[in-house]
């Protein structure tokens, strides 16, 4: 009579045991997942942010080396379709010329070529130092910790916008914290011909990522018209995402053409 009650036990003990092993099994699962994900964190907030930075910092001082040769001694700097482009600086001129009456007159530049580092856009309050680069695509620009300048917008100093991007969190994030800028801050643009100073006007703390006006000749928001600008003047507008760790919207930052230094 006791023997069926000795298989009953044996059945129970062997469920017990293939439970107890898909429990670890799940648990090494679990642990190896959150370890992976754990990894991917730190590459995103840490790794990249120390690639891009060094990579950028190196460029920053390969451009300021450059400049500091004589001109006869620097490379050429190749354009589109191989041409060598003009200086890069433009001229305040018309209506609002008065603006940055120490300008000296040069022809217009050509843009220069794709994803090259031809700038440093420095921003003293927050101890930024970025090189610019042609562009604003991720891989050949952005990821790299450089702030891209929108084709098609203003060249430093040129009457109109110079407008650029850059990332708020990592890959370098430069503009991690323009929204600390205040009306007044500087915003110093260095290129091998001098260097441009602007001062902070205007921001915009939330747009769509569809506003193109933001970036406009005469930027004004499409979205938020009592936003922006209704003359051409001398302007720059840094554009970042927003919230943080979002794409979802856009960050802007105007400022206005104070000062132009010749080398």
């Amino acid at each position: 009579m006791r023997e069926p009650m000795a298989v009953v036990v044996q059945g129970a003990g062997r469920r017990r045991a293939v439970l107890a092993r898909g429990l670890w099994a799940g648990g090494e699962v679990a642990v190896t997942l959150g370890v992976v994900l754990l990894l991917l964190v730190v590459h995103q907030l840490w790794w990249t942010n120390r690639e891009a930075r060094e990579g950028a910092e190196r460029q920053v001082q390969a451009l300021e080396r450059e400049w500091e040769q004589p001109p006869e001694d620097r490379p050429a700097e190749e354009g589109p379709r191989g041409e060598v482009p003009e200086e890069l600086v433009a001229v305040p001129e018309g209506p609002v010329a008065e603006e940055s009456e120490r300008a000296v007159a040069r022809p217009k530049p050509r843009a220069p070529r794709w994803d090259q580092a031809y700038a440093v856009l420095r921003i003293p309050r927050l101890g930024v130092a970025a090189p610019v680069a042609q562009g604003v695509g991720k891989r050949g620009v952005l990821d790299k910790g450089y702030v891209g300048h929108y084709p098609g917008t203003a060249q430093p100093g040129q009457a109109g916008n110079f407008a650029v991007a850059g990332h708020r969190n990592t890959h370098g994030e430069p503009f991690r914290y323009i929204n600390r800028l205040r009306v007044g801050d500087e915003l110093r643009v260095e290129t091998r011909v001098g260097r441009f100073t602007y001062v902070v006007d205007r921001t915009l703390e939330q747009t769509s990522a569809r506003d193109g006006g933001v970036i406009a000749p005469v930027p004004r928001s499409v979205v938020k018209p009592a936003y922006g600008y209704r003359k051409l003047g001398y302007y720059i507008t840094l554009t970042t995402c927003t919230p943080e760790f979002s794409s979802k919207y856009r960050l802007v930052v105007w400022g206005k053409l104070k000062s132009v230094e010749r080398r």
